[in-house]
């Protein structure tokens, strides 16, 4: 396979770097699935250490398309609770990947973890999944949270100013109060970085028991009134909103 121009030569990327970061597995997890002969590019076995232009190759694994040009697929889904963010699970457990039906391997961008509802981004496009995960980009999410009991002004500026974790302290945030009733509030919280289970170890660093948690908003993209369970895939509109957020 040869490519002709600069342009095509940066485009080049390792495999198993590549399909790591789609989230087909970690990358010494590639590196088995070739050694297995189970990942092909462009018809033919796919070789340790060698590089692919993702945009250009059609990638397969188990005969099954991972990405090409032609078919890069951008999908919203509002995951309901009890269902995991993964495309495969070893405890058989249904995935996010399990709800929407279609002949083209996706991964979902990121996590929203079992116990939380909402937006959850599929795509095969590995470059925009790479980026929208990158901490570089602080691409924003939004959140509503459903807290018991009234929430005092002093732990929502500890919310908007950072909350001291185990991994340290977690970055500015927009907190803002969409419903106040006796026993519970429902707080709109945007989040600029990515850490695992974020909002629920800040909220319990503060002592705030969280009732309902939903993902409704990806950058521009938003969940709007997609029921759920249910699935749509984006439009360009869209897409290019999320592109651009990431300098794609």
């Amino acid at each position: 396979m040869r490519y002709n121009t600069r342009m095509e030569k940066s485009e080049l990327v390792r495999i198993n770097k590549y399909l790591a970061n789609l989230g087909v597995a970690s990358r010494r997890g590639v590196d088995e699935m070739i050694e297995q002969g189970r990942i092909m590019v462009n018809g033919k076995s796919a070789t340790p250490g060698m590089k692919t232009n993702p945009h250009k190759d059609e990638i397969a694994l188990d005969g099954k398309t991972v990405t090409r040009k032609d078919s890069l697929t951008y999908i919203i889904l509002n995951k309901p609770k009890g269902v995991i963010s993964t495309a495969e699970d070893t405890h058989y457990r249904e995935t996010v990947t399990d709800m929407v039906k279609t002949d083209v391997r996706l991964y979902p961008v990121g996590r929203l973890d079992q116990e939380s509802e909402g937006l959850v981004l599929l795509t095969n496009d590995g470059e925009l999944t790479f980026r929208l995960t990158h901490p570089k980009y602080h691409i924003p999410k939004v959140y509503e949270v459903l807290i018991l009991g009234q929430v005092k002004e002093g732990k929502l500026q500890d919310l908007r100013n950072g909350v001291e974790l185990d991994d340290g302290k977690t970055q500015l945030a927009k907190v803002i109060i969409l419903r106040s009733e006796r026993h519970r509030t429902l707080l709109q919280i945007t989040l600029y970085e990515g850490r695992k289970r974020q909002i629920r170890r800040m909220a319990a660093a503060l002592h705030l028991h969280i009732l309902q948690l939903k993902r409704v908003k990806i950058g521009l993209v938003e969940l709007g009134d997609l029921r759920e369970g249910k699935y749509r895939t984006l439009s360009k509109e869209e897409v290019a909103t999320l592109k651009k957020a990431v300098r794609l």
